[in-house]
């Protein structure tokens, strides 16, 4: 996300397609798929259960030396201590990063002492190192397997030390907004960077979506005009899903204060060159 972007005169959905934010995951193909980014793209960058934080660390560091704006996960339980997070900070902002995504990760057994991104959120505030941004994660539809009352209090406990909020997958832009208007209900002010999906096949789409446990949006897209439409759909759109209706139903709000909506975030499942084709289209 270019920080302090103005909308000037571009439309909502102009401003999303422009200041978007890519989420990358740091495979083999990595350097593929940033390649076919915009120079000086906002990248965030994931952490993977198999490759650990280390590769996280190491494809920020690059990615930042080659001009991209960088945002890594630092997902709380990969990290063993207050001693690896400290030289984790350290590099990072050697190489000039000054924003960092905070999750648990999704690991099922923490390496070390941090069981939840609170937890790494608090030894960071006792580090010397200062982020000029710091994200916490959202979840319009839920968690499978922490309740509402428990994340809401966990975003009471996180939000004073983060700067903005990213939300989970969703492809429900009514979904989206509800959820925001109940977090400014319970006093969260705080930026929103919503959490889309990029351009890939349904097949793969839907598989991903069961993975991360975002079940009403699955039942969403199945449901936009009944099962027969969504076969017609998903034959008409060659198989292949595009977040239109996601940009449009989220563009009217861009300039609400209330929302607060700073910009999407696309989780881009390393697919970037059809999700580029989509959205220089739109923009075009």
């Amino acid at each position: 996300m270019a920080l302090g972007a103005q909308r000037g005169t571009k439309t909502g959905a102009e401003f999303l397609l422009t200041e978007a934010r890519f989420e990358l995951m740091p495979f083999d193909s990595f350097d593929d798929e940033i390649g076919e980014l915009p120079d000086g793209a906002s990248v965030a960058i994931t952490t993977s259960p198999k490759l650990g934080i280390e590769r996280t660390v190491e494809r920020s560091e690059e990615a930042a030396a080659a001009g991209y704006e960088v945002v890594p996960h630092i997902a709380a339980r990969y990290i063993e201590g207050p001693e690896q997070l400290d030289e984790i900070c350290g590099r990072l902002r050697d190489a000039g990063i000054t924003d960092i995504f905070v999750p648990g990760g999704d690991k099922e057994e923490p390496v070390g002492e941090f069981e939840s991104a609170y937890d790494l959120l608090v030894a960071l505030d006792d580090l010397d190192h200062e982020f000029e941004e710091i994200g916490i994660t959202g979840y319009p539809e839920g968690h499978d397997f922490i309740s509402d009352a428990e994340l809401a209090e966990a975003m009471e406990k996180k939000a004073p030390y983060a700067t903005y909020i990213v939300t989970q997958l969703c492809y429900d832009p009514d979904t989206i907004l509800e959820w925001i208007e109940e977090i400014r209900d319970r006093g969260v002010d705080l930026p929103i960077e919503v959490g889309i999906p990029g351009v890939m096949k349904y097949q793969r789409l839907l598989s991903i979506s069961q993975k991360v446990g975002v079940g009403d949006s699955v039942k969403f897209l199945r449901k936009t005009t009944g099962i027969l439409g969504f076969v017609k759909q998903l034959v008409g759109s060659r198989g292949t899903y595009k977040p239109d209706a996601l940009i449009d139903g989220l563009a009217p709000y861009v300039d609400d204060e209330t929302y607060n909506i700073r910009g999407v975030h696309i989780y881009t499942f390393n697919q970037t060159p059809d999700l580029e084709q989509w959205r220089r289209g739109r923009l075009d």
